[in-house]
């Protein structure tokens, strides 16, 4: 009886043991399970911020004109001719401010739309400006992509080697004066020359230091005679390193000879 129930035991120990690769790849199949359930975790979209890019880029086409039809494109830089901006009409504004755009639009949305509204307004108004008083070959206005870029032509401004301003141009700095007054964007401006070193009886060292105060006496016009706000402003002087023409023929050496004052925008979409 002890040697049959001995064998029992032996032959159910080696049954058991026998069976113990079970487990292991019982435990392997279930690792697998679980690698693969988080894989696939990981990958899936969240798609409430899918929603939110494709309703913003849904926005943005609908409201950038287009370039085929001379608009502004997304960038605001198709082409920079009269007919690319013109005066907004009811029809659109209605369309920018109506409460089933605006309900879907983020703040910063809302204040780009904005932005752009009074940078387009502002390029309108100058534009009408230069065109009334037939100021075209001193004044060009152009829809840049860091901001709304106004050069006004050397002749315009200031005698030859000299950095203070004409009297005959303070109508028109004024008129962008009152422009500016209630817009909240920094505006830049900056003075240009071109390669040609100035005299030696000039009392500007060298063409640095003429473009650098040819930008601060259009600032000084802007902050002490029209009282605008010196927080929204900043000058440069970049002398012959930015031309706009080619300073090997006097037409090129004349377009070099410039101040650029450009509202610059402080939103990006």
């Amino acid at each position: 009886m002890r040697a049959r129930a001995s064998r029992r035991r032996r032959r159910g120990q080696e049954h058991g043991n026998r069976d113990r690769w079970l487990i292991t790849y019982a435990d392997l199949i279930t690792l697998l399970l679980i690698f693969f359930v988080m894989m696939f975790a990981i990958s899936r979209l969240d798609t409430t911020k899918y929603d939110d890019v494709t309703q913003a880029l849904q926005n943005t086409f609908r409201t950038g004109g287009s370039i085929v039809e001379m608009g502004s494109g997304l960038t605001g830089t198709a082409d920079v001719n009269t007919t690319r901006n013109p005066p907004p009409d009811t029809e659109n504004e209605g369309a920018i401010t109506g409460s089933e755009d605006t309900d879907t639009l983020s703040p910063r949305e809302l204040a780009f739309r904005k932005q752009e509204q009074e940078l387009q307004n502002l390029m309108g108004v100058i534009q009408k400006y230069v065109e009334d008083n037939n100021l075209q070959n001193q004044i060009f206005v152009a829809d840049e992509p860091r901001g709304i870029s106004i050069t006004l032509s050397d002749r315009f401004l200031f005698d030859p080697g000299r950095a203070a301003l004409k009297s005959g141009s303070a109508p028109t700095l004024s008129k962008l004066a009152s422009l500016f007054r209630n817009l909240d964007t920094p505006v830049s401006i900056e003075g240009h020359t071109d390669n040609v070193p100035v005299g030696s009886g000039s009392v500007y060292r060298d063409n640095w230091d003429l473009s650098g105060a040819r930008a601060l006496s259009v600032l000084r016009f802007f902050i002490e005679r029209e009282q605008l706000n010196p927080t929204h402003f900043q000058y440069a002087g970049y002398a012959d390193t930015r031309p706009a023409g080619d300073n090997s023929t006097a037409a090129g050496r004349q377009k070099n000879r410039r101040v650029e004052i450009t509202v610059l925008r402080q939103l990006q979409q």
